[in-house]
């Protein structure tokens, strides 16, 4: 049961620890939909790493990343809205996974566990890449951290100060891209961007400075993960949409805090 549980929380434990950071800028700049693009465009990568006979976590990452940076390019233009645009690119490339998957023939895939996740399926070796995968995340994160701040207060004036703007959108996408793409395995393809959304959501409500938040939303993360876990053990349901459930359960005592005070 160790060799089971270990793994898993160590994983999700890491996952959430970054994505507490990285969801607080999508709160504070109401991004939740580019989220849920880049989730839906997951399944793609799995197509894809089918149809080249690489490990479908190496196609989710290519096509997460690429979205990300056409999503980036395609979001300066005006002809389009940008709820419109994400609409588009997120069904399409869901619809355009799913046909290609079914076209390859001889290969049955698991797509519950594509959309759900998986947790208790990961092992000790899994934890090195993840891990690895998340302290590169850190340490960028920690490097765009202010300039991003300053984006997201005044986006011209941050320009006018010399900020490489369009650029630093770009880096912090891609980060989203790999988390997504790591973060699949754990929770699915359509609640990881739960994690990125909940908890800092919840933190929004306690936090006085936005590196509180940040560190709230980690700790709130974390806190699903290990109540999720524990539920679905407990009780036999399924590990990723426990773990989400939970974080609803913790930002619904940020709501009552929040009244109460």
């Amino acid at each position: 049961m160790i060799e089971i549980i270990a793994p898993a929380l160590i994983i999700g434990l890491i996952l959430t620890a970054i994505a507490g950071p990285l969801g607080s800028f999508i709160v504070w700049g109401r991004m939740s939909y580019f989220g849920d693009t880049l989730a839906h465009s997951a399944l793609l990568g799995v197509a894809l790493g089918l149809f080249l006979s690489l490990d479908p976590i190496v196609g989710v990452i290519i096509v997460t990343v690429s979205v990300a940076i056409l999503l980036s390019t395609l979001q300066k233009q005006r002809n389009i809205s940008s709820d419109a645009l994400l609409g588009i690119v997120a069904h399409g490339t869901l619809a355009l996974g799913l046909v290609l998957v079914s076209l390859k023939e001889g290969v049955r895939v698991d797509l519950l566990g594509l959309l759900f996740g998986d947790l208790l399926a990961v092992t000790f070796s899994d934890t090195l890449w993840v891990g690895g995968c998340a302290l590169l995340l850190a340490i960028i994160t920690k490097l765009i951290w202010n300039p991003l701040l300053n984006i997201l207060i005044n986006s011209d004036l941050a320009r006018a100060e010399g900020l490489p703007v369009d650029k630093i959108r770009m880096i912090y996408m891609i980060c989203l891209a790999l988390l997504v793409a790591i973060g699949m395995k754990v929770v699915g393809a359509l609640l990881i961007t739960a994690l990125l959304i909940i908890p800092p959501a919840g933190a929004r409500r306690l936090a006085n400075t936005p590196e509180q938040m940040a560190l709230f939303a980690s700790l709130i993360g974390m806190s699903s993960i290990i109540l999720g876990m524990l539920a679905s053990l407990q009780w036999d349901t399924p590990a990723g949409p426990s773990i989400v459930l939970s974080a609803c359960l913790l930002f619904s005592l940020t709501l009552t805090r929040g009244s109460q005070s």
